[in-house]
C-alpha cells in the first residue's frame, strides 16, 4: 500500500511540453517551459519516421532522452536511442525528474538493458514493490559497517594472494584479450554470494550471447542479473547500464542479501561519460576526458561497500580495460586511488598460456591482513619471496646461466615456483575453496628445504 500511495503522489494531473530546436552532434536542444527541467530530468520525444510528406500519415515514435544541461535558454538533452528521424520542431515531452526500477527477486535468471527492459525474449519482468533509483548518493561514511569477514571467490589466486572480504572493493586491470571477462565468469559461478549482479558496459554485441551461453552458463545465471548495453548502444544507455548494475545491487543489499556486483567494464563508463560531457561543453583534460568523469567514477563506485544496519554488503569487482597496457593512464590510475585493491592481469603470463593471467607479485588486496591468519599471511610472504627471486633470475634460469648452489633461496625458487605457477592456474570448471586453496599451497611450500624464516631473514638487510 505504501508503494502504491508513493506511486499515485508521484504522478502529474498536469504535463509540460517543448519541442525540438536544434540537434547538434550528440546532443537535442529543447525549447519551451525548461523551468520545469533540471539535470537528470527525462523526457521523451515524439517523432515521425516512415513514409514521408505525401505519401500518407506518418507513424509516430517516442526517443526517451535526458537532460545533460543548459545553454542559451535552452535544456541539451541527449537520447537512450538513435537520433534518426528527429526533426525541428518535433514535440517533447516532460517526464520525471529521478528516474526509478521497480526490482524484485523474480529478476534473479534475467537478462535487462540499462532502462531494466527485458532483453532475454522471456516476456516481461514483474514489478516489485519499492522505487529504486538508478543514480543514487552513496552512503555516509559513518553509518557504514567494517568490511565483513573474506568471502570465498572459489579461485585460488583470491582465495590465497589476493583475499577480498565482503563489502570490499576491487579492480580488476587487463588489456584486450588477456581473459577479464572469464574471470568475471569464473567469479560469478564460484563466489559465495547469494546474488550476482553482472553490468556488461559496451561489450562486444557478439560476445554478449558467448558469455551467457558459453562462459557465464545456466548455473551461473540462475544465481544472476545481466545488465547490458552493448558497444553501438548510445553514450546515455551505456552510462545508464552501469547505473542499473549499481541500483539492483543496492535494491538486493538493502534486502539483506550479500551482493557481489561485477562491472565489465568501467573504462567503456568513462568514455560514455567522456561523450556526454564533451557533448555538453565542458573542456578536455586528461586523454580527452572532461573533469566530470573523475567526479562521476567515485560517485559510482562508493556506491558499492559495506551495508548499513541490517542491510547486506556490496562486494564490488569492476574490471578496467587498460589501453596499451598502461596501467597508469588516467583512468586506471583514479579507479586505482577510489578502490580497495587492484588484480593485474598480465598479457606475458596470458601469452604463456595461464590462465587467470593473475600477475600475484603487481596485485594488492588492502584488506590482505585483516582477511588472513598471521600463519596464512606468512605462508603467502614465503611464496612472494620466492617468486620475487625467480622473477628476479628468470632470464639467468632460462639462459642456463644460473649454476645451482650459488644462491640457496634462488635454488628453492627453481624447484617451487613452476609448482605455484600451476597452483595459480585454474580452468572454469575448477573450484578451490579457501581451506583447500590454502591446503593446497601449504603442501606445496613445505617441500621447501629453506624456511620460512631463514627467506624473511635473507631479504632482510636488518637482519643480515
Amino acid at each position: 500500500m505504501e508503494s502504491l500511495t508513493r506511486r499515485i503522489s508521484d504522478m502529474r494531473i498536469t504535463r509540460a511540453f517543448g519541442k525540438v530546436v536544434a540537434v547538434k552532434g550528440l546532443g537535442i536542444e529543447i525549447g519551451g517551459p525548461t523551468s520545469k527541467l533540471a539535470i537528470g530530468a527525462q523526457l521523451q520525444v515524439l517523432h515521425g519516421r516512415g513514409s514521408g510528406r505525401g505519401q500518407g500519415r506518418e507513424r509516430s515514435e517516442t526517443l526517451v532522452c535526458e537532460v545533460i544541461g543548459f545553454r542559451d535558454g535552452r535544456a541539451v538533452c541527449m537520447a537512450f536511442g538513435s537520433l534518426s528521424g528527429v526533426r525541428p520542431g518535433d514535440r517533447a515531452e516532460f517526464l520525471e525528474y529521478n528516474p526509478v526500477l521497480y526490482p524484485s527477486s523474480k529478476w534473479i535468471g534475467r537478462v535487462v538493458d540499462g532502462m531494466g527492459n527485458p532483453l532475454d525474449g522471456k516476456g516481461p519482468l514483474p514489478t516489485g514493490p519499492i522505487a529504486q533509483p538508478f543514480s543514487a548518493a552513496p552512503p555516509p561514511a559513518h553509518e557504514r559497517r567494517l568490511v565483513g569477514n573474506q568471502m570465498d571467490l572459489g579461485l585460488r589466486s583470491f582465495n590465497t594472494f589476493l583475499p577480498c572480504c565482503e563489502g570490499q572493493r576491487m579492480g580488476i586491470f587487463a588489456g584486450s584479450g588477456v581473459g577479464k571477462s572469464m574471470l568475471m565468469s569464473m567469479l560469478a559461478r564460484n563466489a559465495k554470494a547469494d546474488i550476482a549482479v553482472i553490468g556488461l558496459i559496451g561489450e562486444r554485441g557478439r560476445e554478449v550471447q558467448d558469455f551467457l551461453v558459453k562462459t557465464l552458463g545456466a548455473e551461473g545465471l540462475k544465481k544472476s542479473i545481466v545488465v547490458v548495453a552493448t558497444s553501438d548502444a548510445p553514450a546515455l544507455m551505456r552510462r545508464q547500464a552501469a547505473y542499473a548494475t549499481m541500483a539492483l545491487s543496492e535494491y538486493f543489499s538493502q534486502q539483506g542479501k550479500q551482493v557481489l556486483c561485477l562491472m565489465d567494464n568501467l573504462t567503456r563508463f568513462a568514455q560514455a561519460q567522456r561523450e556526454i560531457g564533451l557533448s555538453v561543453g565542458e573542456p578536455p583534460t586528461a586523454k580527452g576526458y572532461p573533469p566530470s568523469v573523475f567526479s562521476e567514477l567515485p560517485q559510482l563506485l562508493e556506491r558499492a561497500g559495506p551495508g548499513r544496519g541490517k542491510e547486506g554488503n556490496i562486494t564490488g569487482l569492476f574490471a578496467v580495460l587498460v589501453e596499451g597496457d598502461n596501467t597508469n593512464e588516467p583512468i586506471s590510475d583514479a579507479v586505482r586511488g577510489i578502490l580497495d585493491g587492484h588484480v593485474i592481469l598480465s598479457r606475458d603470463i596470458a601469452e604463456r598460456g595461464r590462465y587467470p593471467a593473475i600477475d600475484a607479485l603487481a596485485s594488492v588486496s588492502r584488506t590482505f591482513t585483516d582477511a588472513l591468519s598471521k600463519e596464512q599471511q606468512a605462508l603467502i610472504a614465503q611464496a612472494r619471496v620466492l617468486m620475487s627471486r625467480y622473477r628476479d633470475m628468470e632470464e639467468l634460469i632460462r639462459l642456463g646461466a644460473y649454476r645451482k648452489g650459488s644462491d640457496p633461496i634462488t635454488d628453492e625458487a627453481v624447484k617451487i615456483v613452476p609448482r605455484i605457477e600451476t597452483f595459480l592456474s585454474q580452468n572454469r570448471d575448477d573450484v578451490s575453496s579457501i581451506e583447500e586453496s590454502f591446503a593446497l599451497l601449504g603442501a606445496i611450500l613445505a617441500e621447501a628445504t629453506v624456511t620460512g624464516d631463514q627467506i624473511a631473514n635473507a631479504n632482510n638487510p636488518v637482519a643480515k
